[in-house]
């Protein structure tokens, strides 16, 4: 296997795996760090003043105030562009009210973020409008799967491109309603999440190497098969949530026996020689900062759902992954105004940050590090 820019694969894994715990800051620590990152956060909106759940309420009023277009592209590297025109409304900014009427757009992956979060947004607040707008969503999403490829649901509802992330969105979304639904509803989502993963997992996207590679090139014969493109962080994280999640509903302890191997997998090839997650070094112009606007969010997608892994498969290495890239963040990628950046190993001004999403990616990383720390 030929090196990368941060040293050889196996080395990397040899440091990475085998990482032992010295100078740690205490749990309040990370609790202060994380609580100082959700205030900062707070400051590129209005809602500094209001208490989560009052947030979590106008988040979920306003995010769907009025119609929406959303477009993506993906470039022959698997860089996605998103772009979003709003309504004018003259008693708003030029943008408008930015919504999406049901939360339902093209997209099936934007569909399935919105459903996790409504998922997370009950289990805080267990206000039964949230988990009931999440199983709308989930019906919308269902109608884009069909038996191309053998199963799984579309990127866009143009049926063009089956990828990773919209199927790891779907399969998630189920086994989460499956967790949560009355008992008498468990059944039908979970027969989903069950044959979501056994399509996924035979479906090609996850390579030899346990990385799982951008999606699938649909060949003239009807054949489908993996298509190399980047193995982004985020694919790496939000199946190991989802598998989770199956899981605990299904019992099945095998389930996160597949996540452990993905995770390991990533946490190889994501890490430098000190354990700090980058972004995949072969973007379009070899630069972490040039993965796109949407690629400021993937790494702390990928350590929280990490955290969610450790939650059921306590691993040292798992720990030890979220406690030094939590470290670094906080003492070489934060400004004066706690604001995080792009690059965890800082400076936090790389890629014209800090931004509201590349602080938010990194503040995953301080929660999940108050969750795991001892």
């Amino acid at each position: 296997m030929v090196s990368t820019r941060w040293g050889g694969l196996a080395a990397r894994a040899v440091f990475i795996m085998s990482t032992h715990f010295t100078e740690r800051a205490t749990k309040a620590s990370y609790s202060s760090d994380a609580l100082a990152g959700v205030k900062a956060l707070q400051g590129w909106s209005d809602s500094n003043t209001l208490s989560i759940a009052s947030i979590i309420s106008n988040t979920y009023t306003n995010a769907q105030s009025t119609s929406a277009t959303a477009q993506k592209t993906i470039s022959t590297t698997g860089r996605i562009t998103s772009t979003y025109s709003f309504q004018a409304n003259s008693k708003q900014d030029e943008l408008g009210i930015r919504g999406f009427s049901g939360f339902i757009n093209n997209f099936y992956d934007d569909e399935g973020w919105w459903a996790l979060a409504l998922v997370r947004s009950w289990d805080l607040t267990h206000d039964p409008g949230y988990l009931d707008m999440a199983e709308r969503i989930f019906d919308d999403m269902r109608n884009g799967t069909d038996s191309t490829c053998g199963g799984g649901i579309w990127w866009s509802k143009d049926r063009k491109y089956k990828n990773a992330i919209a199927n790891e969105l779907y399969l998630t979304v189920a086994a989460s309603l499956a967790n949560r639904v009355p008992s008498s509803d468990k059944s039908r989502y979970l027969k989903i999440a069950m044959d979501e993963w056994a399509w996924f997992k035979k479906s090609g996207m996850i390579n030899a190497d346990n990385l799982i590679n951008d999606g699938l090139t649909l060949n003239a014969d009807g054949t489908c098969v993996n298509n190399k493109m980047q193995t982004w962080s985020y694919n790496q994280g939000v199946i190991l949530g989802g598998l989770v999640e199956l899981s605990t509903a299904t019992g099945d302890p095998s389930y996160l026996s597949q996540a452990v191997s993905i995770a390991k997998a990533a946490i190889t090839a994501l890490s430098d020689e000190n354990g700090i997650i980058h972004e995949i070094d072969n973007c379009d112009s070899g630069k972490e900062p040039d993965c796109g606007d949407d690629g400021s969010q993937f790494k702390g997608i990928f350590v929280r759902n990490l955290h969610y892994l450790f939650g059921a498969v306590p691993q040292d290495a798992f720990r030890a992954t979220i406690l030094n890239n939590a470290d670094s963040i906080w003492t070489k990628n934060r400004n004066s105004k706690n604001q995080l950046g792009l690059v965890w190993t800082g400076p936090p001004e790389a890629g014209n940050g800090p931004t509201a999403g590349t602080h938010s990616s990194a503040l995953d990383v301080l929660v999940a590090a108050l969750a795991v720390a001892s």
